[in-house]
């Protein structure tokens, strides 16, 4: 995390620990706090890897799940990179900011994606750069989000994906069910954004952004679960994170099968489970009474007293046949699935 924005976080009375921000209650106590209200996050669970240099274009698009030239300075994407076995390695959102590529990735993720990126470089005239140090990173989400930026900035994004740069960061419109944006930019000029914007909506801990991402049905990737899933299965073809026209990439031929003559047998579901249980990207799911590995946590964040949200990537059978889905060792804690956001085909 960027010292300044951390000295300045902890000045203001965060509990920040490993450089994530902590709820300011329990996390379930927080959840049921910022529903339905304004909330404001510093996002340091999340980090930025910049690509930069001439050939950056070309690089990416010959690396990443979706097509780059499509990023744009007013525009960024979801994406992915796979294994050459078409097995996701990292899910994030990419973007543009004074010229240079940025991922908005998972910060535990950042160093070993940008040293094994790295290795595709070769005599491309690319810079690869962990920035999570260099920038801050702050969401805003809620009913008032909208109203309240509008006094803060002379325009803002108009539609989802999309980005402004007002002077000194840059601002983006990402998914949710009511309006949410990402914040990035020197901290001297996110510190007075934060006191502004803190005197009128609710400070929250990244559980509750994660929660949020859930409530979307966004992807991700951990480090629990690295090459657990091929991008279909994280439902990135129904959030525009496949592109099937760019042309080859690592794991391209596996994807593509997947999509023109395979058939998909799992996918990402959003559920509730009521557990006391501390849940984990990467926790299995099973059958009730049986020992069938039927799925895997993506994430799962409290979203009240003895209850968490999540997202899984699950066996389609098993779902279609209204199987009894159950945490790893409790034939109690059965998952009760609610709607995503979206179709997928």
């Amino acid at each position: 995390m960027n010292s300044e924005w951390q000295d300045f976080l902890d000045s203001a009375g965060a509990q920040i620990e490993n450089g994530i921000v902590q709820p300011l209650d329990s996390p379930q106590q927080e959840a049921k706090t910022v529903s339905g209200q304004t909330s404001i996050t510093a996002l340091s669970h999340l980090g930025l890897i910049r690509i930069s240099g001439e050939d950056a274009t070309d690089f990416l698009q010959n690396q990443f799940t979706n097509d780059v030239r499509e990023v744009t300075d007013n525009s960024s994407q979801i994406s992915a990179w796979c294994s050459p076995r078409g097995r996701a390695l990292a899910c994030f959102r990419l973007f543009k900011m004074a010229g240079d590529y940025y991922m908005l990735l998972p910060r535990a993720l950042v160093p070993p994606i940008r040293e094994r990126l790295s290795r595709y470089v070769l005599m491309s005239r690319v810079s690869l750069e962990e920035s999570s140090d260099r920038f801050a990173t702050m969401g805003i989400a809620g009913p008032q989000a909208e109203a309240l930026l509008n006094e803060l900035f002379d325009t803002l994004p108009a539609g989802v994906n999309e980005i402004i740069h007002p002077t000194g960061c840059t601002l983006l419109k990402i998914p949710g069910s009511s309006p949410r944006f990402v914040i990035v930019g020197e901290a001297a000029r996110l510190i007075p954004l934060w006191l502004t914007l803190s005197t009128k909506t609710q400070p929250a801990g990244s559980n509750s952004w994660r929660l949020l991402d859930i409530q979307a049905g966004l992807p991700a990737v951990y480090p629990e679960t690295v090459e657990a899933f091929v991008p279909q299965m994280l439902n990135l073809q129904a959030v525009g994170g496949l592109s099937f026209t760019k042309g080859c990439y690592p794991g391209q031929e596996v994807v593509a099968r997947m999509q023109y003559l395979g058939k998909l047998k799992r996918r990402m579901y959003r559920a509730t489970v009521n557990t006391d249980t501390f849940l984990m990207p990467g926790d299995i799911l099973h059958i009730a009474g049986s020992d069938r590995n039927t799925g895997k946590i993506v994430d799962a964040q409290p979203a009240a007293l003895g209850r968490y949200e999540l997202l899984a990537v699950i066996e389609i059978d098993s779902v279609e046949t209204a199987q009894k889905i159950c945490l790893e060792n409790s034939n109690e804690a059965v998952l009760a699935f609610t709607d995503l956001p979206y179709t997928v085909a």
